[in-house]
């Protein structure tokens, strides 16, 4: 019973980590113009907003945020305001300070990339409701709570997991390179990606 809830949980959990979003984007322009190591810094920034929408959905908070009008357009317009901002920022940057950036990656602060991860993910209302179905819909009622509390943790990882994969394979000093030259391009499609995810947010129903 609990093996064929675990698999059905992460099944739907790899379709979720798989479907292009904010995530996957802000992994990728981390990885790219920073270094792999920031990737994956980011990943674990993403593990943390995950490990809190885990937390209060089990504490039953997630469900009154869903059935507060005000709470939930408050996280949703955070969420697609600090999407915008981080998507203006990349398509204000010019060639040279692209390539300066890329440049002195190994000395830029971690703890940046990893807060990027953890408030795209924690300001994404999407999480929110993805995990009040996971644990009202896809498990049983009757389902222990440190049953719960495992798919949450597993899904949580799983996704980590994928980004680290990830960042390693786009951050891989052979693609950086093979890409330098139209960074500024990349930079400023990955930008128009994030102005593009942050209007679908706050536009989102």
């Amino acid at each position: 019973m609990f093996l064929s809830e675990l698999i059905t949980v992460l099944v739907v959990g790899w379709f979720v980590v798989v479907t292009p979003g904010p995530n996957m984007a802000i992994v990728i322009k981390n990885s790219i113009f920073h270094s792999r190591s920031h990737g994956v810094f980011t990943a674990v920034g993403l593990l943390l907003g995950n490990i809190v929408h885990i937390s209060y959905c089990l504490a039953g908070i997630g469900l009154l945020i869903s059935q507060s009008m005000f709470a939930f357009n408050l996280i949703k317009w955070l969420g697609a305001g600090y999407l915008v901002y981080l998507g203006i920022r990349a398509l204000k940057s010019n060639k040279q300070e692209i390539v300066e950036r890329i440049d002195i990656a190994s000395r830029a602060n971690y703890w940046v990339s990893m807060r990027s991860g953890f408030f795209t993910d924690l300001l994404n209302p999407k999480a929110t409701l993805f995990y009040l179905a996971l644990f009202t819909q896809i498990i049983r009622p009757d389902t222990p709570a440190w049953a719960r509390v495992t798919y949450g943790i597993s899904i949580a990882f799983l996704e980590f997991l994928c980004f680290v994969v990830l960042s390693m394979i786009i951050g891989h000093s052979l693609v950086v390179k093979r890409f330098e030259k139209i960074s500024h391009l990349i930079e400023r499609f990955t930008g128009l990606v994030l102005v593009g995810l942050g209007i679908r947010v706050a536009f989102s129903d």
